[in-house]
């Protein structure tokens, strides 16, 4: 039996519905609930079926001195001046690039927003590759499970452009040298971004898929071997509907970054460590009129986002759905659209469409797994 996984990033329950997404030739479908965060978050959890306590992946960066990659680039910090020059898009994305390089990094790194004299402070989560054998050790990952069991498997390069990799796969459905695939595309992301609510453009995108999902099942009847075919995501796309402005806020404060407090503000979550015992009322009253609330111990162990060890925050501020922080060190200006709200957000819920029936314990992100690494 050959199983296939193909994973569309950000193809969410709403737009599946909505355009009747394959529902002829994947009538068993199920909505599913997003795992809390991102699709840095998302992907490890589909990858390992485990949460981010357990797997460590919650957003790109965290206030970790003693462990960060960067300490060295301390010395940078009297050159970064101007300030407005080094947070420009095109130097950023070049000095990613550059850090990439020097640091070994075999997994996706992007600078995004973050204030470069803070690196020397920070870890980074996504050092390694995620999709190749020990790429997310200490916890097994699915290439690590199928090389066990000794399939012949596929897992798409993230690296290669999406229509080659259906591609590739296409043809190893048809030679028959596979027994296992996980096929990812990932541009319809940052399309949703773009251009969330606008259904001519996302239909045209959606149809395409289609296309491209039509031609792996072709491929694989032409294989001649008994298979199944699944279709899922990670989350669907909740546009802009207000910002708030973190950093001014905690301007006002008179609050030291790295010595009273430490923060990551991502677009929907700003996670804050606290250095100095003052400081958490402070940013807290700072915070007192944004849209949205501070999670709870109990809302963070539901979420699977709770460690002992404090690694994402000592405390985590979540906007409601649709507000985005901004600017933050994601970036200078808002998207259109946004995910990595509650969960709870209707248009957060993610989707899994199969050629067979749905697994009764498939209800959340963190279920795939259990299917994939099954017999």
């Amino acid at each position: 039996m050959v199983k296939v996984f193909v994973f569309i990033d950000a193809l969410g329950w709403k737009q599946v519905e909505r355009y009747g997404f394959l529902r002829d030739l994947l009538p068993n479908r199920r909505k599913i609930e997003m795992q809390f965060g991102y699709s840095c978050t998302a992907i490890p959890t589909i990858l390992t079926g485990e949460r981010p306590s357990v797997h460590g992946h919650l957003a790109f960066y965290d206030y970790a001195p003693a462990k960060s990659p960067f300490r060295k680039m301390k010395w940078l910090a009297p050159f970064l001046r101007p300030r407005s020059f080094w947070r420009r898009g095109r130097v950023r994305h070049q000095l990613s690039k550059l850090i990439k390089r020097l640091y070994g990094f075999t997994g996706y790194f992007q600078l995004y927003g973050v204030p470069v004299e803070r690196l020397p402070k920070l870890d980074y989560c996504e050092k390694t590759d995620l999709f190749v054998k020990g790429g997310l050790a200490p916890v097994k990952n699915l290439a690590d499970v199928w090389s066990e069991k000794g399939y012949r498997y596929l897992i798409s390069d993230w690296r290669l452009p999406e229509t080659e990799n259906f591609r590739i796969a296409a043809e190893a459905f048809r030679s028959g040298e596979v027994d296992r695939a996980f096929v990812y595309s990932a541009a319809f992301d940052a399309l949703q971004h773009d251009n969330v609510g606008r259904d001519d453009v996302l239909r045209a995108k959606v149809e395409r898929y289609a296309d491209s999902i039509r031609a792996l099942h072709r491929a694989l009847v032409e294989g001649g071997k008994p298979f199944e075919l699944t279709v899922f995501s990670d989350h669907g796309m909740t546009p802009l509907r207000g910002t708030a402005d973190a950093p001014a806020a905690l301007a006002k404060t008179g609050l030291a970054w790295g010595e009273d407090y430490a923060s990551a503000i991502d677009s929907t979550m700003a996670r804050f460590w606290w250095l100095k015992p003052e400081a958490e009322a402070k940013v807290k009253a700072a915070f007192a009129g944004f849209p949205g609330h501070w999670l709870t111990d109990d809302e963070m162990r539901h979420h699977g986002i709770w460690r002992e060890d404090h690694k994402f925050g000592d405390a985590i501020f979540l906007a409601d759905a649709g507000v985005q922080f901004c600017p933050s060190d994601m970036g200078v200006k808002p998207l259109n659209g946004m995910h990595g709200f509650d969960p709870a957000d209707e248009d957060s819920d993610a989707c899994w469409l199969s050629t067979v029936p749905v697994p009764e314990g498939v209800s959340r992100v963190c279920d795939y797994f259990a299917v994939m690494a099954a017999p």
